[in-house]
């Protein structure tokens, strides 16, 4: 049977008929293109898990949104991940650093955050964590990120984790964006020193490119609530 309507009908009700035909295709393209956004929205990372960008960017809106000056956003990035890929274990043991370390920024999350993997050996996370702690979570985190990784055959890898992080109350913002941006350059300020930086606004005017400082390119975290 052809797939093609074939209407016969007076010019002047022509005009309607197609009008009325082309609402169910108007309808189901509003729909395709919820769909699309519900399945982006929680579409996970297959190695480790976590969201991915899309996903965690809707539900780090929805943390932030919800607890205010009581959020935190965080960026992980793993130092020399390079290495590791390109170490003994090669890639099998740079996926075994990514996921382990995607389990322990869920563990340390608690239930009130989003916790996403943006690609590569970068993770953001968006939690309800009070001032009075975020200090002491950070550290708490570093520490453990560091931990070494066991990987195939039980040799341990070696690991470490630039961390930054931004509160809405120290920037003045809840917006998701400026407060990633933030988090970015002082993830970058304190690269490789083995402690969190925690932003303030001079991190804020720092200029980055798709989340990244000049020049570079591409964006975790703990605790309980407050």
């Amino acid at each position: 049977m052809s797939s093609i309507a074939r209407i016969h009908a007076p010019s002047g009700n022509r005009a309607l008929i197609i009008t009325s035909l082309a609402v169910p295709l108007t309808g189901w393209t509003v729909h395709a293109v919820i769909l699309h956004r519900k399945l982006a929205a929680t579409r996970r990372d297959p190695l480790t898990g976590l969201l991915g960008r899309d996903g965690y960017t809707a539900k780090a809106r929805q943390v932030t949104d919800r607890y205010g000056n009581n959020a935190l956003v965080v960026l992980v990035d793993l130092d020399h991940f390079k290495e590791i890929n390109d170490g003994p274990g090669g890639h099998a043991a740079g996926d075994r650093v990514l996921a382990v370390t995607a389990q322990r920024l869920t563990a340390r999350a608690g239930s009130r955050r989003a916790v996403g993997r943006l690609g590569g050996d970068e993770f953001a996370v968006a939690v309800r964590i009070g001032a009075a702690r975020r200090e002491l979570r950070l550290a708490q985190l570093v520490n453990l990120l560091a931990q070494p990784v066991e990987v195939d055959g039980g040799a341990l890898v070696d690991v470490a984790a630039s961390v930054g992080a931004a509160a809405p109350d120290v920037l003045g913002t809840t917006d998701l964006a400026q407060l990633q941006r933030a988090a970015d350059a002082a993830m970058y300020a304190g690269k490789h020193t083995g402690r969190a930086v925690l932003a303030d606004l001079s991190h804020a005017t720092v200029p980055s490119i798709n989340g990244r400082r000049a020049g570079r390119l591409g964006t975790s975290t703990l605790g309980a609530a407050a």
